[in-house]
């Protein structure tokens, strides 16, 4: 255990190895598919990556919850879910479509139970919304990428985010946590599809702690409400980059829209 400074704030309990030493599974909480997964997915990127985790590991040991990231390369997913995975929590994603189309691992997306969502925001279930309700039931954390796609701020910060996790998080009543990772870039750049395997590179993570929502509680779920826990929650994920990378980010959040960008697809 050490110390790390970094934006000028302290980062205590700066480990390596396991977040929560002595965190056991649930007897019977992973399937198959999810054994499959530990077995030969996590240990290749455990190889290629490095994780340091600062300060305190906040993910909670019981229920469900909601796990809002920063989101800057294709990658991302796998560095998420692993955190989360290490952390002796199920990682459960509301994914591309696309991806459940591919052999094997489409197969080992849905016995994992995730939900497929196709580029019109519609899920298999016809309703995202309804689709983030059915991975709250099935317990462990909700990985909900605020942004709805690869950051388009030129230096990677996040930008404007989008309401979909405040309102899974509101609608069914469970933590809202911001999460921050920096490192992953140097396993695969913003939209590459080639892993640097050859050279371990260091993974920063360091998660927030639970938003406050209470004032937001029993109140109509209306444009306003959820544009305000969104901007609050992206100024926390945004807080937890600067301290990850010691140096401030833009004064003014990066806006696709203002910048005539597209929303979704590579834009370099």
């Amino acid at each position: 255990m050490a110390d790390d400074t970094t934006g000028g704030r302290s980062l205590d309990r700066v480990t390596t190895g396991l977040p929560n030493p002595g965190r056991r599974w649930k007897r019977g909480e992973r399937n198959t598919a999810f054994r499959i997964t530990s077995v030969f997915v996590i240990p290749l990127f455990r190889w290629v990556s490095a994780y340091r985790w600062h300060g305190p590991n906040r993910l909670p040991e019981h229920g469900a919850f909601v796990v809002a990231p920063n989101h800057y390369t294709n990658i991302d997913p796998l560095v998420v879910g692993t955190a989360v995975w290490v952390s002796r929590r199920l990682p459960r994603f509301l994914a591309k479509a696309s991806i459940f189309r591919v052999p094997v691992v489409g197969k080992l997306m849905t016995g994992m139970g995730q939900i497929p969502v196709e580029r019109s925001g519609r899920t298999r279930l016809n309703d995202p919304l309804g689709g983030g309700r059915s991975l709250v039931e099935q317990g462990g954390a909700v990985i909900v990428y605020p942004e709805g796609t690869l950051t388009r701020d030129p230096d990677l910060w996040p930008m404007r985010g989008k309401t979909g996790a405040a309102r899974i998080a509101l609608e069914n009543d469970v933590p809202l946590i911001p999460m921050a990772h920096w490192g992953t870039q140097r396993i695969m750049p913003r939209y590459s599809k080639k892993l640097n395997l050859f050279r371990r590179a260091h993974v920063d993570i360091l998660f927030g702690e639970p938003m406050d929502l209470s004032a937001y509680r029993g109140r109509p779920l209306d444009q306003q409400v959820l544009g305000e826990v969104t901007e609050q929650l992206m100024a926390e994920i945004t807080a937890l980059v600067e301290q990850l990378r010691g140096e401030p980010a833009p004064a003014k959040r990066w806006d696709p829209s203002a910048n005539q960008q597209k929303e979704t697809g590579k834009f370099e």
